[in-house]
């Protein structure tokens, strides 16, 4: 993605289903759980790296014994921070006592992180300052164990204002009005509540202590879940350890956010990304399960698990972004999909050339778009070898020999690179446009001056100004006689509140170019009357976006040729065209993940409505502030 946007969180959790003996003895180091939950973060840093979070739990610990340790970090290599002051604990203990090192007892007693119960969190920041006090986990403490919570999550609520009234309608006083804080608040006053039931029912039975006990085995994390849960309004996928050692991970009733697990008799494992795992354990994809929406997987005292409803479920519309671009492509299904992203263009852009594919050249930009432009270039190969097929079929003559038809390839460069050591510092808005102009680079004299058409491929095209201030004006200088964009992922028209940072509609290039459209058509009206109905719909359970009432008048390939206008650099004197997916396509590719809210403006939660209609309304406002 030429225009950089940050994006969904990731989690990784461990629970060990062994004693720490165990693992001593069959690894030779108390640091197995350590190590697994590294190689978790590191293979999951795509998914964050404003900062990260590590939170260990010991179980059974004696009284006046600390069992719950964490660190968070903001370093610019946040993770390796992390790990190397939990390195260095261990290191400290080694040389204190070797022989202690290896035993499980006096670890516990004498070195922190040796529990058995572990949660990693990376933080892409969508709003906030890049502070420690923003990256989880975040610890709500207690001196009863059963009511100690720890959270990290991969999330975004759109009902912040709703929650947050119902706490103080509980009786409490937050002290922020942000999803992180009011999700962990709202679970922990029902993991408190039912802490007191079940001390109330053995009340005078028992001693507190036997209480305490009672409680630690008979919590219910599913009741707790469904009675805290029930108003949530978003996307997540939300992991939670108690002070006993029971934990859960909970994902919304879409499947919007992904969470995936293994288990096998010595550990259970989640993680956002399935080649996370398969890498950390070297196990089977087919042993690797995905947690069903609106479900969590529970895990009690004792390590059993299980996967419980919490909430009702809905219609699934798993986050097609994760498909396109955020996710890892080392997962084979998503690497299949991005290539058929590509291979589903060869028709428009084959089009876009006039057929001519001796003068064309195909590239890529940026490196993440590599495996939508393998698919790309395995369709013209495809393409070729129909037309080889027809052409000698045919027997007729033909322009060319029958030499060139069978050795002809299509012409692959690499055109485009980025300088990643270029930083654009200056803040006046000529000197910096210049700067952003020199962050990528292109290769010289591969391209016939006037001649040849370059098409080159992007994963999506979310602001247009990258390819405006930068990439387009480089690829000026090379001389092409034409220049073809190309998006794997349809246009991007609505803003994402589930996770993403695109929450203001004048940012889209979409929006503009529907925008200018309907001002040279003579339609602003429509501007106005969309605001009045968003007006009205506040306050509403269920709005509808009537947003999408500003694209109705204009047909997708319109938006796309606008598009085109306001990206193209005024030097720029090659022809000009941008391509993108349709989302028919998309669903092609994707047909298991069919989130495509910010492509069609279909959210899957009434929340969603409810943010699309406040974003125009700020747009229109003039305020530059989120919408959610």
């Amino acid at each position: 993605m030429s225009d950089a946007i940050k994006h969904e969180c990731g989690i990784a959790l461990i629970r060990l289903r062994k004693p720490l003996s165990y693992f001593i003895e069959k690894y030779g180091s108390p640091a197995y759980a350590m190590k697994k939950l590294y190689i978790l973060m590191e293979k999951q840093h795509n998914r964050g790296q404003d900062g990260a979070g590590v939170a260990n739990i010991k179980l059974d610990v004696k009284p006046g014994y600390r069992y719950i340790s964490r660190y968070r970090s903001v370093d610019q290599q946040p993770i390796k921070d992390i790990f190397a002051k939990i390195g260095k604990k261990y290191d400290k203990a080694r040389r204190e006592s070797e022989e202690g090192f290896f035993d499980e007892d006096w670890m516990k007693e004498n070195c922190a992180f040796t529990g058995e119960l572990w949660l990693g969190h990376l933080r892409y920041g969508t709003h906030g300052k890049n502070s420690i006090e923003n990256c989880h986990p975040k610890l709500r403490q207690n001196n009863w164990r059963s009511r100690n919570l720890v959270m990290a999550g991969n999330f975004n609520m759109t009902n912040v204002d709703d929650l947050f009234n119902k706490l103080i309608e509980l009786g409490q006083n937050p002290k922020d009005k942000i999803d992180t804080v009011i999700v962990m608040e709202k679970i922990g006053h029902f993991l408190d509540e039912e802490n007191q039931a079940i001390f109330d029912k053995y009340k005078g039975k028992y001693s507190k202590q036997e209480i305490t006990q009672l409680i630690e085995n008979e919590l219910d994390l599913q009741r707790v879940l469904k009675r805290s849960c029930k108003d949530f309004d978003g996307g997540y996928a939300m992991a939670g350890l108690t002070g006993y050692g029971g934990a859960f991970v909970a994902r919304d009733p879409a499947g919007i956010r992904p969470a995936y697990y293994y288990a096998d008799d010595e550990v259970v494992v989640v993680a956002s990304e399935k080649p996370a795992i398969k890498t950390a354990f070297n196990i089977d994809y087919s042993d690797i399960h995905e947690i069903e929406p609106g479900h969590a997987l529970i895990i009690n005292k004792s390590g059993d698990y299980a996967e419980f409803p919490f909430i009702k479920k809905l219609e699934k519309k798993s986050c097609s972004f994760e498909r396109i671009y955020f996710s890892r492509g080392t997962d084979p299904d998503i690497y299949k999909e991005r290539k058929q992203l590509g291979r589903l263009l060869v028709p428009q852009i084959l089009k876009s050339i006039n057929f001519d594919l001796k003068n064309a050249v195909f590239s890529y930009i940026p490196n993440t778009a590599e495996t939508s432009f393998l698919g790309l270039h395995a369709g013209l190969e495809d393409y070729l070898a129909a037309r080889r097929k027809e052409i000698i079929l045919d027997g007729k003559p033909h322009v060319d020999s029958i030499d060139e038809i069978l050795s002809f390839r299509p012409r692959v460069e690499k055109i485009v690179s980025k300088d990643v050591k270029m930083r654009t510092f200056i803040t006046d808005d000529q000197n910096r446009d210049e700067l952003v102009s020199h962050v990528y680079d292109t290769t010289y004299e591969v391209i016939n001056p006037n001649k040849d058409t370059l098409v080159v491929i992007d994963d999506s095209i979310v602001r247009g100004t990258t390819l405006e201030k930068s990439i387009l004006r480089i690829l000026s200088r090379i001389s092409p006689k034409k220049v073809v964009i190309v998006s794997s992922a349809p246009q991007i028209r609505y803003p994402d509140c589930y996770g993403i940072d695109m929450s203001k509609l004048n940012e889209f290039v979409a929006f503009r170019a529907a925008l200018a459209l309907l001002k040279e058509n003579d339609l602003e009206h429509v501007l106005d009357d969309v605001y009045k109905k968003c007006k009205a719909s506040t306050g509403r359970k269920k709005p509808e976006n009537y947003v999408k009432e500003i694209y109705a008048p204009f047909s997708y390939e319109e938006i796309s040729n606008k598009i085109t206008e306001i990206i193209k650099p005024e030097e720029m004197e090659a022809e000009l065209e941008v391509i993108y997916q349709t989302v028919d396509n998309l669903h092609q590719a994707c047909p298991y993940h069919i989130g495509d809210w910010y492509f069609t403006g279909d959210f899957p939660t009434p929340g969603g409505n409810t943010v699309v209609n406040k974003a125009f309304m700020n747009f229109m406002d003039g305020k530059l502030v989120r919408a959610y």
